[in-house]
């Protein structure tokens, strides 16, 4: 395979730069270049750089979850949206481009009472999604399908991303899953689907350098999360937590108050989430790719041990709380 240039966006983030890293020490790249979530601010920089390296390969890593990590809302939307289509502005100017890989979320189909059981690729997406990440997502995705059409020599790859957890993430939800007492949604007990951030490093590596083509005029999109599914209740008990299930009103007004004391940062998408729950097929990842990311289960295990929370209920270590979480699924 012919060495490729490639350049990734959000490199002063972790997950793309541990993606850099990855690609540096691979052989069959010949130079990567980062670039910070700063710079994607259409002053030209990007075009030339594509244009004068002759970069072939761009993987778009820099779409935040988090307003508060971005640094508000404002930035977050600039970052997203704007910074996309800078973006996908100078890949289209730069002839050398031929493949570009965006990083989505599985946040695409939203959370409602009429979703199906699973989500597949083929899943038709909401038309107004609820929340601002959401919004975002879909936003970027369309960006990705026009850019798809304007330049059909490109491959162009979706991976729409299961939320992260590991043993030394910090986000919205190991937040929420760290705290002493989860409020829960009451009445509702979602199931819920993960993705191991080192799994979402693999396929990110993977996908970038494979020479799959995706189909011309339009993005290869695919799921990319860890099979299998937990309830809400059990990944709070295999965390060691006790749940309060709280009517939705004063869980919105929690959510506002934790927010503003930055303790979780949940946008509307993702309290529809912890009520409605999200479990995507991902077959077709592993089907073209031969690759398939641990259990949600396995994912969660981890971030639980990384994270070394004990049961708030008499000081039992979360092994003890996943082994028997455990037996009673395999009962079930």
């Amino acid at each position: 395979m012919t060495p490729t240039t490639v350049l990734v966006t959000g490199a002063d983030r972790y997950l793309a730069g541990r993606l850099v890293a990855r690609l540096t020490a691979d052989e069959r790249v010949k130079r990567v270049f980062g670039i910070d979530t700063d710079s994607l601010d259409g002053n030209g920089d990007l075009s030339r750089i594509l244009t004068e390296e002759r970069v072939d390969t761009v993987v778009h890593a820099a779409v935040a979850a988090s307003a508060v990590r971005a640094g508000g809302r404002t930035a977050q939307k600039e970052s997203n949206v704007l910074g996309t289509m800078h973006l996908l502005a100078a890949c289209q100017r730069a002839e050398s481009v031929r493949r570009v890989v965006v990083k989505s979320s599985v946040a695409a189909y939203g959370a409602s009472a009429r979703d199906p059981a699973v989500f597949t690729e083929d899943t038709e997406l909401r038309a107004a999604p609820r929340g601002e990440f959401a919004s975002d997502v879909a936003e970027v995705e369309a960006y990705a399908r026009g850019f798809a059409r304007r330049r059909e020599n490109a491959s162009v790859t979706v991976l729409r991303l299961a939320p992260l957890l590991g043993p030394t993430s910090d986000t919205s939800l190991t937040r929420y899953f760290s705290l002493p007492v989860v409020p829960t949604v009451l009445g509702y007990d979602p199931r819920v689907q993960f993705l191991h951030i080192e799994d979402a490093l693999d396929v990110l590596h993977k996908v970038t350098l494979d020479d799959h083509r995706a189909p011309r005029g339009r993005p290869d999109v695919y799921n990319v999360a860890g099979p299998g599914a937990l309830l809400l209740s059990q990944s709070i008990r295999r965390a060691g937590r006790v749940a309060a299930p709280t009517p939705e009103l004063l869980l919105r007004g929690f959510a506002a108050v934790a927010k503003g004391r930055g303790l979780v940062d949940f946008s509307l998408d993702q309290l529809d989430f912890l009520k409605f729950g999200r479990v995507v097929d991902c077959g077709h990842l592993t089907q073209t790719y031969r690759i398939t990311p641990r259990p949600t289960s396995e994912a969660f295990d981890d971030f639980v041990t990384g994270h070394a929370l004990m049961s708030v209920l008499g000081g039992e270590s979360i092994t003890g709380a996943s082994a028997r979480d455990k037996r009673s699924d395999s009962g079930r």
